[in-house]
Formats: C-alpha cells, sequence, structure tokens
C-alpha cells in the first residue's frame, strides 16, 4: 500500500512539475510516520496546485489524507497520509526550515535503542 500511495504521490508531483523531490525514510527516526516526500514549488500558487494535485490524485486510487494543512498561505502545505507525509514549500521556506537536515539525523535517544 504504502509504494502504491508513493508512486502516485511522486507521479503527482511530477504532472505540475515539482521542483528538487526529495524522499526521506523516517522509519526508526519517528513514530508518526515512514516516509517524508519534501518537494519545491516556484510560487504559493504553485505550492498550492502540487498539494492540491496530490491530494486529487490520492483521492482517485482510493487514499484520502489525515489532514492537509497550509493551503490557505501556500508558503508550506503539509499532506498527510499517515505513513507518508508530503511537505511541498517554496524554495526560501525549505532552506530555511532544513527539513531533509532536520530528518536526516538519529535523536541520541535512539541510537542507544539500537
Amino acid at each position: 500500500m504504502t509504494q502504491t500511495l508513493k508512486s502516485i504521490i511522486r507521479a503527482a508531483l511530477d504532472d505540475v512539475k515539482a521542483d528538487n523531490v526529495v524522499e526521506i525514510d523516517v522509519q526508526g527516526v519517528s513514530d508518526v510516520s515512514d516516509l517524508l516526500v519534501i518537494a519545491s514549488g516556484t510560487s504559493n500558487r504553485h505550492v498550492r496546485s502540487l498539494a492540491a494535485n496530490v491530494v486529487d490524485e490520492s483521492k482517485k486510487a482510493g487514499f484520502r489524507p489525515l489532514g492537509v494543512e497550509g493551503e490557505d498561505v501556500g508558503d508550506w502545505v503539509l499532506v498527510d497520509f499517515g505513513d507518508i507525509v508530503v511537505h511541498v514549500m517554496q524554495p526560501e521556506t525549505r532552506s530555511f526550515y532544513e527539513l531533509e537536515k532536520l530528518w536526516s539525523k538519529v535523536p541520541a535517544s535512539r541510537k542507544q535503542d539500537r
């Protein structure tokens, strides 16, 4: 199921020309989700359009997001599917929050559990 949803998300982002799409496996780092998909859009409108296409295409395939946040502003839209969380951001916002850097590190408390 997760692989199918991941493919749908990637295709939906590609259809609307997302920039710099990155997948981060957060299994073992997060108890909340297994995969983060991060993508950039060129403007508020593009970010909202990318996120809307992810929601629309996933619904067509029978996957409903648990929640969508940030679509009113468009700097950063989060689409939560549970196992997969999609972050669509403008480049400036993405650079400021550095999610790739944040989620690529295993917390010290998790290192001890291994």
